[in-house]
C-alpha cells in the first residue's frame, strides 16, 4: 500500500477503475452503454501499465519529514494567502444566507456579488493542509484547519468537503514515520467522517432519491439512503458518459463554454443534452470533450491529464517544495475526482496553479531569514 500512495497512475487510473466497477454494480446497464464503461476502464488501465513501466514516483515519506516548511519564505507567503482565504470564507458567511441554517435548495444561489467572493472562499481546502505545514503557533493551526473543514458544511460544498478531507489525508500520509505502519485508522475515521458529511449534505440539500427512475440494480435499491447517495455521486460520471456515447450525441458549446471565459454557461442542468435523468447531469472530466470531438476526444482529454499529473510530480521530486506541494495537491484531487465531474479543465484550476507558481516566485525574492549572515573576524591589531 505505500507503494501505491507513490504510484502517480493510483491518483487517476485507480478511481476511474473503481467508479466502472461500481456503476456495474448500481445499475442494470443496457448493452449498448457497456462500451463507454469500456473505453474507460480501457484507457484507465493502460494509463496505470504506462505508468508503472516509467518507473517516476512520488518522493518517499522521508523527504516530506525532512522539509520543515514553518518559518521559511514559501510559509510567509502561504501563510498570508491563506489568512486571505480564510477571510474571504468569513466574508461568504457574514454577507450572505448560510444554506445550512436557512433554505439548504439554495446553495447553488449566487446573486449580490456572492458568486464573487465565493471565487475566493472556494479555496478554503487549502487552509488545513497550510495551517499543518506552515503555522507554528496552535491557534493559528487550529483556526486555519477549523475554518477549513467547517466552511463548506456550512454552505453545503460536498465537493469541498472531499476537497479538504483529501487534501489533509494526504498531506497526513506523506509526512507520516516510515518506521511505523500507515496510520489507517486515523485515515479512515477521517474518510468515513467525510463521506457520512457527504451523505447528509445530499440528503438534506435534495431530498429523497425516490423520483429518480433510472434503471438501478436490486443491490442498489436496497441500500440505505446515504449509502444510495454516495453510490449515485461515484456512478452519474461514467453512466452519463456511457449513455452520450450510446446515443451518439455531439455539442461542442458545452467544451467551449468550460474553456473560454464568459463564452456562457457551463451548466448541463436544464439543457438539450439527452440525459437519462436531467437533475444528475454531471458526466465524468472528459464528458464535455466527448460531446466535441468523440471517443478520440475523451481520450486524448485522459492522457494529458495524466501528462498533468506528472508535471506535478516532477516539481515535487525536483525539492519538496511548499507550493508544488499544494500543486500536487489540486492536481492528484482532480485526477480523483475525474470520473465524477470536470475540474481539471477550468480557468479555476489553472488559475490556482497559476497563482502557486507565481507565489513561489514572490517567496523567493524575499529575504531569507534562514541564512544566518557570515561571522567577520576582527582584524588583529597592528
Amino acid at each position: 500500500m505505500k507503494r501505491l500512495l507513490r504510484l502517480p497512475s493510483a491518483y487517476l487510473a485507480l478511481p476511474l477503475l473503481l467508479a466502472c466497477a461500481l456503476t456495474l454494480l448500481t445499475y442494470d446497464l443496457p448493452v449498448d452503454y457497456l462500451q463507454g464503461l469500456l473505453l474507460l476502464a480501457v484507457v484507465a488501465a493502460a494509463i496505470g501499465w504506462f505508468d508503472v513501466q516509467a518507473r517516476i514516483r512520488i518522493p518517499p515519506a522521508s523527504r516530506f519529514r525532512a522539509r520543515s516548511y514553518a518559518g521559511t519564505r514559501d510559509a510567509f507567503v502561504a501563510l498570508a494567502f491563506a489568512e486571505l482565504v480564510a477571510a474571504f470564507c468569513v466574508l461568504d458567511l457574514a454577507l450572505f444566507p448560510i444554506p445550512l441554517f436557512g433554505n439548504p435548495s439554495s446553495y447553488a444561489v449566487m446573486k449580490d456579488g456572492h458568486e464573487h467572493v465565493r471565487h475566493v472562499s472556494d479555496i478554503c481546502w487549502v487552509l488545513p493542509p497550510i495551517g499543518l505545514l506552515c503555522a507554528r503557533k496552535r491557534w493559528l493551526r487550529n483556526t486555519l484547519i477549523g475554518i477549513g473543514f467547517l466552511f463548506p458544511i456550512l454552505v453545503i460544498d460536498r465537493n469541498r468537503v472531499f476537497a479538504t478531507v483529501f487534501a489533509f489525508a494526504l498531506v497526513v500520509l506523506l509526512r507520516r514515520d516510515e518506521a511505523r505502519p500507515v496510520p489507517w485508522k486515523a485515515v479512515g475515521l477521517l474518510g468515513f467522517a467525510g463521506v457520512s458529511v457527504f451523505s447528509l449534505l445530499g440528503m438534506l440539500r435534495s431530498g429523497p432519491l425516490d423520483y429518480l427512475t433510472l434503471p438501478f440494480s436490486a443491490m442498489y435499491r436496497a441500500a440505505p439512503e446515504g449509502i444510495k447517495w454516495l453510490l449515485l455521486y461515484a456512478t452519474a460520471g461514467p453512466y452519463n458518459f456511457s449513455a452520450i456515447l450510446a446515443k451518439h450525441y455531439g455539442n461542442a458549446s458545452f467544451l467551449i463554454h468550460q474553456v473560454v471565459p464568459l463564452s456562457g454557461s457551463v451548466a448541463t442542468a436544464g439543457t438539450d443534452i439527452p440525459l437519462d435523468a436531467p437533475t444528475i447531469n454531471v458526466g465524468t472530466e472528459f464528458f464535455p470533450f466527448l460531446m466535441a470531438f468523440g471517443p478520440v476526444g475523451a481520450v486524448a482529454a485522459a492522457v494529458v491529464l495524466y501528462v498533468m499529473l506528472r508535471w506535478s510530480v516532477s516539481r515535487l521530486r525536483a525539492t519538496v517544495s511548499l507550493f508544488s506541494l499544494l500543486i500536487f495537491l489540486r492536481v492528484s484531487y482532480v485526477c480523483v475526482m475525474a470520473p465524477f465531474a470536470p475540474q481539471a479543465y477550468t480557468w479555476t484550476n489553472a488559475g490556482f496553479i497559476g497563482l502557486c507558481l507565481v507565489m513561489q516566485v514572490v517567496a523567493a525574492g524575499l529575504p531569507n531569514r534562514r541564512t544566518r549572515a557570515p561571522i567577520v573576524s576582527p582584524s588583529s591589531p597592528q
